[in-house]
């Protein structure tokens, strides 16, 4: 099993006291010394729940600047937001600071106010996704795109700088959607995905038909694809003491996040409720319940015997790697204090 670290603090549980982006320096040096895998930063826009991460491109370049081996990801692009020329133009830079070590998730898109930047693509964003991978992976190959330059006029441009890396690696988000999962094998990508939503057994299914797909594919070649899971991560050596520690962040975050937690975009028949209508009480029971869920059974949270289980389970899955998402409102030095912990349980199911 790989681990890497995975990044999408709610901007609300930070201080403005000091470096707000102390944990995502100082985790990838950590993530770099001790053999993790890579280190994910997301996108996000208008909104506390992963405010911090409006452009994973630029903290995947001050990530690149502190480390020297550990893989630097997107978790995601949110394509439909972006022409393909700027994410294959912005993310060579970070390859070229990196020495090659890129990898791109990305991902449709999951609340209509991102689209502010690009609304005209809201209805159609999840075809727009499967395009934009095609095109920015031919842009990362040399090709030229045809397009239209000030004037109306057509021309064709190729995107500067060249990245280090021939090939880029991708990964499809995915909130569960078992289609999802199939596209991203189809097209030869990895597949991202969480357990906001879905139960570690719902994934078997999912892995499953990815891996089918990823197959089927004429030019596989013996492949079986690469599938992420990002799970919330804290470990110490007390059981009691670690829940105690992480139940009231935890709780808040997982209430900051409730859209996700009703399903809107995972589950296409599950019923769908409006957060912006529920009592505060109400949504103070579903954060709780999602704590009581993800703690027992959903995350790597408590002693290294316990979370060593859970690994166990995610690889018998067919899981690849697992992307420890640590920013979800415990102090930094806690957080930090932590990874060695952690890195307890990453040599002990390597």
């Amino acid at each position: 099993m790989d681990f890497s670290l995975f990044y999408f603090g709610n901007d609300s549980t930070t201080s403005d006291d000091g470096n707000r982006y102390e944990l995502v320096l100082e985790g990838a040096r950590f993530a770099d010394r001790n053999d993790f895998t890579a280190v994910w930063t997301p996108e996000r826009h208008f909104h506390p729940f992963g405010g911090l991460y409006p452009n994973p491109a630029v903290t995947s370049a001050a990530v690149a600047a502190v480390t020297s081996r550990v893989a630097i990801r997107a978790g995601s692009v949110v394509a439909p937001l972006h022409h393909p020329l700027r994410i294959a133009e912005e993310w060579a830079v970070v390859d070229q600071i990196s020495g090659g070590r890129v990898g791109l998730a990305l991902a449709s898109g999951w609340h209509a106010a991102d689209f502010a930047l690009r609304p005209e693509n809201y209805a159609g964003r999840r075809q727009v996704l499967l395009d934009t991978l095609r095109q920015v992976r031919e842009l990362w190959g040399g090709a030229e795109m045809e397009v239209t330059d000030g004037t109306g006029a057509p021309c064709r441009v190729r995107s500067y700088p060249r990245p280090v890396q021939r090939d880029l690696p991708v990964w499809i988000t995915s909130a569960g959607g078992v289609d999802t999962f199939r596209s991203a094998g189809a097209l030869g990508a990895g597949v991202l995905t969480h357990l906001l939503g879905q139960d570690i057994d719902d994934l078997a299914g999912k892995i499953a038909a990815y891996r089918e797909a990823f197959a089927a594919r004429p030019d596989a070649a013996g492949g079986t694809g690469h599938v992420t899971v990002m799970v919330h991560t804290y470990l110490d050596h007390d059981e009691d003491t670690t829940r105690a520690l992480v139940r009231a962040p935890l709780t808040a975050y997982l209430r900051t996040s409730v859209g996700l937690l009703l399903g809107s975009q995972a589950h296409g028949s599950a019923r769908r409720l409006d957060p912006a209508k529920l009592r505060d009480r109400d949504l103070d029971f579903l954060a709780a319940r999602a704590f009581d869920r993800y703690y027992d059974d959903g995350a790597l949270l408590g002693t290294v015997p316990k979370a060593a289980r859970v690994v166990e389970r995610l690889a018998a899955l067919g899981v690849d790697e697992i992307a420890c998402l640590i920013d979800f409102g415990l102090p930094t030095k806690t957080v930090l204090d932590g990874l060695h912990t952690l890195d307890e349980l990453r040599r002990l199911t390597a």
